[in-house]
């Protein structure tokens, strides 16, 4: 397991290096970068003034082929694209972010004035407490749901639960996140939850289990609207994956010998059941935090990753862009190692030494 696990790791650098390269490719092909949306707000301004590169941060986006900066000094146009760092060729930018990501550097935002490593760092932990506690509940709910299905299956609770299931499924996370508001948090009916953030402006003088009770306050809807469309399918991938598990020999043969049904189950079964249900974990998790996540985090008002990541694509914010990228896609390969590491402690038998990478 130890050779394995050096394998993985060794294998970290080469896939983040080949992610960042294609997305740093894709994002020359973007119309509308920093340099053209500075360049088009500045065309109104004096082009010669300091104080119109100092400010070319807080100017908003324009498309691509302006071709008002015929008519500008090309003093000023030089000394903007060294602002922006577009004064050297795309292949020596490219390595130059390479080098510093390597040290976790990630620069400085163009539009905020702020290092990016600090802005990741300050927007993380929302997008993990989403991520993470929506996870825990959607398998704490689906793995006792779908075994519990799989024993009746057929049945009258069966069918309903599979209804019901389907119905949650049906309904778009972010349109469950409007009604929640509207419903719970002030919108219409009750005013229940706050609509914003995940602490109150007096959490630092609350008590730790009042800071407890606050912390969970804030995350009750968001949490609610990021597990309902995500526990259906988990639930009927445990069901089937315990169903077939249930039609293997070896449960016969265990009946056989007189084994309890709940032996069974949860000494025979559950441990090969659960090996495609914890398979999905990694997947499910950098799923959450990279689509269901941004758009719960835009809906409340939650300063997470995922927004921070989105406003910066908007803004064509690159060091916030790339620096988001490369912290999800680092998270995303450490999860990965995590799933397979827990596949082991779930059934011993599976050996990864053997296993070609």
């Amino acid at each position: 397991m130890g050779r394995y696990l050096l394998k993985r790791l060794f294998l970290l650098v080469p896939t983040l290096f080949g992610i960042i390269l294609i997305n740093f490719i894709i994002v020359q092909f973007a119309p509308g970068g920093p340099v053209e949306q500075a360049i088009a707000e500045a065309s109104g301004l004096n082009m010669s003034s300091t104080a119109s590169i100092s400010n070319a941060g807080s100017m908003s986006s324009s498309g691509e082929g302006y071709q008002g900066a015929s008519g500008l000094d090309p003093e000023f146009l030089a000394r903007l694209e060294a602002q922006f760092g577009f004064d050297k060729p795309p292949h020596e930018r490219f390595f130059i972010m390479v080098w510093d990501f390597l040290r976790f550097d990630f620069g400085t935002s163009f539009f905020q004035d702020r290092a990016v490593f600090d802005l990741v760092v300050e927007r993380l932990p929302v997008s993990i407490s989403l991520g993470l506690w929506s996870l825990l509940l959607i398998y704490a709910i689906s793995v006792p749901l779908g075994v519990a299905k799989a024993i009746r299956d057929g049945s009258r609770f069966d069918v309903t639960t599979s209804a019901l299931l389907f119905a949650a499924y049906s309904i778009p996370g972010f349109l469950f996140a409007v009604l929640l508001i509207i419903l719970f948090a002030g919108g219409t009916f009750l005013d229940w939850f706050p609509l914003r953030g995940l602490t109150s402006q007096d959490f630092a003088e609350l008590s730790l289990f009042g800071k407890v009770i606050d912390y969970f306050w804030h995350l009750a809807l968001p949490l609610t609207a990021l597990t309902l469309g995500g526990f259906a399918t988990l639930t009927m991938l445990t069901k089937n994956s315990f169903l077939e598990e249930l039609s293997k020999q070896f449960v016969l043969t265990a009946r056989a010998k007189g084994l309890t049904e709940g032996r069974v189950l949860y000494g025979h079964v559950f441990r090969n059941a659960m090996l495609i249900v914890i398979s999905g974990f990694p997947a499910a998790f950098i799923g959450i935090l990279f689509t269901g996540a941004l758009i719960i985090e835009v809906i409340f008002s939650l300063d997470g990753l995922g927004l921070l990541g989105f406003d910066a694509a908007m803004k064509r914010d690159y060091p916030i862009l790339f620096g988001t990228l490369y912290s999800f896609t680092l998270v995303g390969l450490v999860m990965q190692l995590i799933g397979d590491l827990v596949y082991v402690l779930v059934d011993p038998r599976i050996d990864f030494e053997s296993r070609d990478l």
